[in-house]
């Protein structure tokens, strides 16, 4: 028995409507899903029902959808060969989390997820949480189990924007308990919608408690910015450089971001640096525009190809596979700087759509990356739904299509894109040209002509020393950060419509 499903690429925006026939996926056949028990095969007088509604949600998504999907035996199209054998399959898994991430990941995947409200997960790629609008970074103090964070940035209009910390501070306890790698978890990202920070202070690299208590408010639909900083410089030489910090691609910021490069363009600036330092990805679209906004708007020249698994990859056209760069947002025309370098800095907490933009250029200019190794996340995802006749793809036209009965969301890698010279092969990260970390003991103020990764860009760019020291004395080493523990994590995500093959 074959399917046939109606697909469109998006994620909370409203498509464009197709025609029937040239928006049909076919996926391999595989046996009709059954919910429930067969009774006259259940040997059980009393049987207790088994409401697998969400499991079998998650087995057909993951089936059509997954990159990985021929290499993960139980996703495999002849892993069932009856309808029975299905059912047992999915009873024998009773816990829906557990079965997506211990049955259907494969080994290698690092970043795929689940969340089983998809409401929260839909609003979280709008930028929209419950935040107080703290970022840091968290590591643990020695070779104990304790854990220590440290400020990197604030949200402007944020709770904690009204609050006396900032870059740089350091704390160890949350409500008067000090935080362990077992609870920090529940302490800072728990369902607590304030607590207290017990702030610590370092002195010849020991992190000691002070009496300093800082209380934050998560705020209900916060909106972060994600562009912090859009400034131009004047360096040491005389040359105007464009400094961008920009913490995440949010499509709904896009015309922000364009406006930003307006600005450099109209104060002269012929150089920029772009921070992605704790950017963790996001739109692939809005990558692909700030791409255009630092090299040019030739939209004959390809900036990434798309691969998918077998199934989906055979059923899409070259031209959808492939994207270019952008002469308009989509609303307004691309502001460019038409750069022939650009200098990047970017960490380990740089992920997904911040490496994309720097493989991406790559073929075209010189990218200048200063800082550390990035995450090395070059899968892109999509988000499904319980809604099997729009093949599982999330629509916010569709919200009465949603299964009632099933909210658990998907965003699982579908595929992985390559820069226009077919390079992909980033997964242990992109290496710096210029190797500089942050040193806890001298954050500096982000925009700030001395801020150490900064100042390392700006001496790149003048060929004039900087009259700072670059030796680090207390590396900002980090096993994960606020921006890492939120539902939209380190995720690269869709948003255009499908086109295919007639």
């Amino acid at each position: 028995m074959k399917k046939y499903f109606s697909l469109f690429l998006a994620i909370s925006l409203v498509v464009a409507s197709c025609s029937s026939d040239d928006n049909q996926i076919q996926n391999n056949p595989t046996p009709q899903p059954v919910s429930e028990p067969d009774p006259d095969t259940n040997t059980d007088p009393d049987p207790e029902p088994v409401d697998v509604t969400a499991q079998n949600f998650m087995w057909q998504a993951m089936n059509l959808w997954y990159f990985w999907q021929a290499d993960v035996n139980d996703l495999t199209d002849d892993r069932f060969s009856t309808n029975e054998e299905y059912t047992t399959f999915l009873e024998n898994n009773t816990d829906p989390e557990s079965f997506f991430y211990d049955t259907l990941l494969f080994g290698e995947d690092r970043f795929s997820f689940a969340n089983e409200d998809y409401s929260e997960l839909v609003s979280s790629l709008s930028g929209v949480s419950q935040s107080n609008g703290l970022e840091f970074g968290l590591g643990r103090i020695g070779d104990t189990d304790n854990v220590f964070g440290f400020v990197q940035y604030i949200w402007p209009d944020s709770d904690a924007s009204t609050k006396d910390i900032q870059r740089g501070e350091f704390f160890t306890r949350v409500d008067g308990v000090q935080l362990t790698v077992n609870n920090y978890i529940n302490l800072l990202f728990g369902d607590n919608s304030s607590y207290t920070l017990g702030m610590a202070t370092v002195t010849n690299n020991t992190i000691s408690d002070s009496d300093k208590e800082v209380v934050l408010n998560k705020i209900e639909n916060q909106v972060e910015d994600p562009i912090l900083i859009a400034e131009t410089l004047t360096a040491s030489d005389g040359t105007k450089v464009a400094y961008l910090m920009y913490n995440r691609f949010l499509s709904s910021f896009n015309e922000d971001l364009n406006a930003a490069f307006a600005q450099f363009k109209a104060e002269g600036a012929t150089e920029l640096v772009l921070d992605m330092r704790y950017n963790p990805g996001g739109s692939v679209n809005t990558s692909r525009l700030l791409a255009s906004m630092v090299y040019g708007t030739n939209t004959s020249e390809v900036y990434i190809r798309q691969r998918w698994n077998d199934k989906i990859q055979a059923q899409l056209s070259d031209d959808y596979l492939t994207d270019y760069f952008a002469n308009t947002t989509g609303t307004s025309p691309i502001n460019t700087l038409n750069l022939s370098r650009v200098f990047v800095i970017a960490t380990g907490d740089s992920a997904s759509a911040s490496e994309l933009v720097m493989n991406g250029l790559d073929p075209y200019i010189d990218v200048i990356h200063i800082g550390e190794t990035t995450r090395g996340k070059n899968e892109f995802s999509i988000t499904l739904v319980d809604d099997p006749n729009n093949s599982f793809i999330y629509n916010s036209n569709r919200e009465g299509n949603i299964n009632a009965q099933n909210s658990w969301g998907l965003q699982p890698l579908v595929g992985r894109n390559e820069n226009a010279n077919g390079f992909y092969d980033y997964t242990s990260g992109l290496n710096p040209d210029i190797e500089l970390g942050e040193d806890l003991t001298n954050l500096g103020v982000l925009g700030d002509v001395n801020e150490p990764l900064l100042a390392r860009a700006l001496e790149e760019i003048t060929g004039v020393s900087a009259k700072i020291d670059f030796t680090v004395e207390m590396p900002a080493e980090t096993f994960t950060s606020s921006r890492l523990e939120t539902i939209l994590k380190d995720n690269m995500y869709l948003e255009k419509p499908l086109q295919l093959n007639k």
